[in-house]
């Protein structure tokens, strides 16, 4: 070349963003011409479906007056969230923003781009009153109904009318072109205004222009305001109620139906190179037959790899004479996840070994459950189990002292093999509840309607030189979803074997196709 082309010119000066963004219409050929518009609006079925209402709307209006209570005086704005990319101009499949379906009763893939509104009713401030904006299907004789890949009904089906929304949700809905209107009204003079942060940043930066322009303070205070909607957010899931309790049952079902499905299939995963990423593309199997998909990548670690906590890279092979860890939990469609953990002996039968670290762990789990009940300070399960995983560590002589010497703050030699704790919330998000503060999580008392887990493990990696050979390459985590109880817990996924023997019998059913051989009735 006898130009510098690193020197900008009017010829090489680049593409802008606007023709970059064009030039994704380069594979599309779409008419335009007005014969072909009114050919393709003409003779459609104009029929609306049914609208039932979602059994959800019943229990969302208490959720807004928690709200309100909790944050008095404040406009609150929940955005669904936006599409995130994944390659080029393909994205992720959308799951929208848990406080968004929390407030809302909307889940699945429901709705991008759009937003909930919740603020004090103006005839009563310790009432909740919500707003849903979203963008309601549009008509057949506009070019974003064939020409919109987005919103267009022939890309991404039929989208809802705002009377069928406010029907299934019993939400007022509105246009999403009015929100910010909306958002501006009375701000400043009587409300505050706030959003979930971290959301939808186009939404987010809307806020902040409209309290910006009202006088609203910006900077620390404002985000300080914003953290701490997020905070009661995951404060006011702490507790379920009864439509979260039924779907966390169904959620539980289900997942028990994917392992079991599983186990059918460990032949076929032994028999595959990467037949850890058979188990993994069973259980997808069963989720999104199900419910709305997994909640959570699926861990499907055999051997070694149970070792490593969160393994779901899943291309290992599976070897007979070894275990396998699954841990996985299927989301229904009201986006409520399951999370349970099972440690499987790939060929059916567990060695001596294995048994013996297998019972250890359920030794601890069965502590945590004989404890569990309302008044316990959630922190206290934790440290329950870690007394039960310190005594065994201590007879096979792996610590440098006793188990009480590892069980003070100044020893935790013990944590070389459970470095995770041993519960967390459970609910719309596997780890639910994170944003709330320590006080009202880890140092609460559990109340009944509380759901998280019990799963204590450990892990002794082949590369371990402080175990015995024999003990190298096993990890074994035993993981349940308990309900809090009016005097005790419930194990929620019970029907899913964790005694070993009964894992035997189990799996012996399940591999022979004696379903009743067994003994063991499965949810599903």
């Amino acid at each position: 070349m006898n130009e510098d082309s690193s020197q900008p010119t009017a010829q090489n000066s680049g593409p802008s963003p606007e023709e970059l963004a064009a030039r994704g219409d380069s594979r599309s050929q779409r008419p335009t011409n007005e014969a072909f518009r009114a050919f393709i609006a003409a003779d459609w079925d104009e029929t609306v479906p049914d609208t039932q209402r979602r059994e959800v709307a019943d229990h969302t209006p208490a959720r807004h007056d928690a709200l309100v209570r909790a944050v008095p005086g404040t406009r609150m704005v929940l955005p669904a969230g936006v599409f995130k990319v994944r390659s080029n101009d393909t994205d992720y499949p959308f799951r929208p923003d848990t406080a968004f379906a929390y407030y809302s009763g909307l889940g699945t893939d429901e709705e991008p781009d759009s937003v909930l509104v919740v603020e004090p009713s103006a005839d009563d401030p310790e009432r909740g009153e919500a707003t849903y904006f979203f963008r309601p299907r549009a008509g057949f004789d506009t070019t974003e109904f064939y020409a919109d890949a987005r919103y267009g009904e022939l890309w991404v089906g039929r989208r809802p009318t705002l009377e069928e929304t406010e029907q299934r949700l019993g939400i007022s809905c509105r246009h999403i072109d009015t929100l910010r209107d909306h958002l501006a009204k009375d701000v400043g003079d009587q409300l505050s205004l706030v959003v979930m942060p971290g959301v939808d940043q186009g939404v987010e930066e809307m806020v902040q222009e409209i309290r910006a322009q009202n006088g609203l303070p910006g900077g620390e205070e404002e985000t300080g305001e914003f953290d701490r909607l997020a905070e009661v957010a995951s404060e006011q899931r702490l507790v379920k109620d009864s439509y979260e309790i039924s779907q966390m049952r169904k959620a539980v079902a289900a997942t028990i139906a994917g392992f079991t499905d599983v186990v059918r299939h460990l032949p076929d995963a032994v028999a595959h190179a990467r037949g850890e990423r058979v188990i993994e593309g069973v259980f997808q199997r069963t989720a999104r037959g199900d419910g709305n998909g997994v909640g959570y990548d699926t861990i499907a670690a055999a051997g070694d790899h149970a070792c490593t906590l969160h393994w779901i890279r899943n291309d290992g092979p599976v070897r007979e004479g070894e275990l396998v860890l699954i841990d996985a939990g299927v989301e229904v469609d009201s986006l409520y996840t399951a999370d349970i953990t099972r440690t499987l002996p790939v060929d059916g039968t567990f060695t001596d070994v294995q048994r013996r670290v297998y019972s250890a762990v359920l030794e601890a789990a069965d502590a945590v459950f004989a404890v569990a009940r309302p008044g316990l300070r959630f922190r206290d399960l934790h440290a329950t189990a870690m007394e039960v995983i310190a005594g065994h560590l201590e007879q096979w002589g792996l610590l440098p002292g006793t188990a009480a010497e590892s069980l003070s703050p100044e020893g935790q030699f013990h944590r070389r093999w459970m470095v995770h704790g041993t519960s967390h919330h459970l609910g719309m998000d596997v780890h639910d509840c994170a944003k709330a503060r320590r006080d009202m999580y880890l140092d609460a008392e559990l109340v009944p309607g509380m759901v998280f887990t019990i799963e204590p493990g450990l892990y002794f990696k082949a590369a371990d030189r402080k175990v015995p050979e024999e003990l190298r390459g096993i990890g074994v985590r035993i993981e349940d979803d308990v309900l809090v109880t009016e005097d005790g817990v419930e194990n929620l996924s019970a029907a899913l074997p964790r005694d070993p023997d009964e894992i035997e019998a189990w799996m012996a059913s399940l591999l022979t196709g004696d379903a009743e051989a067994g003994g063991t009735t499965l949810g599903g």
